[in-house]
């Protein structure tokens, strides 16, 4: 055959293939998405972007904040060091992200906000994962506690020191709100303000956040999305580093086994990496269609007009199947049984915990050591203050840096 027959015979299998343009039409607004324009601005007044919408901007200040950068060298199961295939902080946002934004598309919410809420939601973890959070909110029980997500608001509303006029990056009520309630109400079910971790009582003192009503459809759509990412790519991870088998994870995840056997029809003889990869890439599919799917029969149900009504529906607009949810609750005893808790990840875990124990200990009771930014604002040897201080300077920490700190203040060689 003639090159350019060749060239013609592909140009018409790839237009073929290609989805028709309405099927590429983003859909119209939804009538309860959130709208820029109503926004109920900022705790500092600013004029208003050009070019911008107010959550195009707030995702532009999350994306160049020193704690986004830091992401990349915080890792959520692995330590950094043990390999630069594995997702960190930074990747996993990333992925979040991605998957907010075309769920938000598709339900005709405003997808810069959820894709905003994605790269923020995870700025206030410690270095080594959920092992990290553990240990400072363990050290921090006389000051206070921690918590990553009050953390998180901690970082966007103060610590973060860019701009001339105020701390923090000043992002809309919408993402602030988003950022702190995307698990649902925090003052429900008995709980009380005073409840709260301390970032929280003090920021909403000052700009209300509502805490007792749900948090917009977007941010119902960005915590989703966060179970969809890094369910699935565990699994990735955890066949990348050998915790467990494909056989293992088929024989005991019936939806992972029917994914891929859909897979292995497809593609027969395809080698591991790529029908693993495949693998991941189709139940991350499934699982958004399904919340897509379920979301649209909670909204017929619902019938809300605007994103105020979401807010006070008294119940989640955005959630998956009841059987989703049981496929997910298998993968999750899976994962905890197969991974996180296996032994060489129990190994890193401990190590962690000595790491971030004996740095707290020892800068609380020596905060002469801090470097000269962070002594301020202490007061004194085993100070409430300086313990907060202390726990940030801590907090936002990557893997390696924290493993370097303790080496520089525990031994003499260097």
């Amino acid at each position: 055959m003639a090159e350019g027959q060749r060239s013609a015979g592909a140009a018409k299998r790839a237009k073929a293939a290609r989805p028709s343009a309405p099927a590429l039409e983003r859909p119209s607004r939804a009538p309860f998405a959130t709208v820029p324009t109503r926004s109920r601005g900022r705790l500092y007044p600013e004029p208003e972007s050009q070019t911008r919408t107010p959550y195009e901007r707030d995702r532009d200040r999350i994306v160049h904040a020193s704690a986004f950068r830091r992401l990349k060298g915080k890792t959520q199961v692995f330590v950094a060091h043990e390999g630069d295939h594995y997702r960190t902080r930074l990747t996993h946002s990333l992925e979040v992200a991605q998957i907010a934004r075309s769920v938000a598309r598709r339900l005709g919410l405003d997808d810069d906000l959820a894709e905003a809420l994605g790269l923020a939601h995870d700025l206030g973890h410690p270095p080594f994962g959920h092992t990290g959070e553990d240990v400072l909110d363990l050290c921090m029980t006389e000051y206070e506690g921690f918590d990553h997500n009050a953390q998180t608001l901690r970082v966007l509303t103060k610590l973060e020191r860019k701009y001339p006029t105020f701390d923090g990056l000043n992002l809309s009520w919408e993402t602030l709100e988003g950022v702190v309630k995307h698990n649902g109400p925090l003052i429900r079910f008995g709980a009380k303000l005073e409840d709260l971790p301390i970032a929280i009582q003090e920021y909403v003192a000052i700009h209300d956040l509502e805490l007792d009503t749900w948090p917009g459809p977007e941010a119902q759509v960005a915590a989703h999305a966060d179970d969809i990412a890094y369910n699935n790519h565990d699994i990735d991870d955890g066949l990348r580093a050998g915790l467990f088998t494909l056989t293992e994870l088929r024989e005991e995840v019936p939806m992972v086994a029917r994914v891929m056997a859909a897979v292995d029809k497809d593609y027969p003889k395809l080698e591991q990496p790529r029908a693993i990869a495949e693998l991941v890439r189709r139940l991350i599919g499934v699982w958004a269609d399904d919340l897509v799917w379920e979301s649209n029969n909670r909204i017929a149900e619902i019938k809300p007009k605007s994103a105020e009504d979401v807010r006070a529906a008294g119940m989640p607009l955005i959630r998956f199947s009841d059987v989703m949810n049981d496929h997910q609750a298998m993968l999750r005893r899976f994962l905890m049984q197969r991974m996180y808790r296996h032994w060489k990840v129990n190994r890193s875990r401990s190590h962690a915990k000595r790491i971030l124990r004996q740095l707290f200990e020892l800068l609380l009771a020596e905060p002469e050591l801090l470097p000269p930014d962070w002594q301020q604002g202490g007061d004194g040897p085993g100070g409430k203050k300086t313990a907060r201080r202390v726990c940030d300077y801590i907090a936002g920490m990557t893997d390696d840096f924290a493993i370097d700190e303790h080496r520089r203040l525990f031994t003499l060689d260097r």
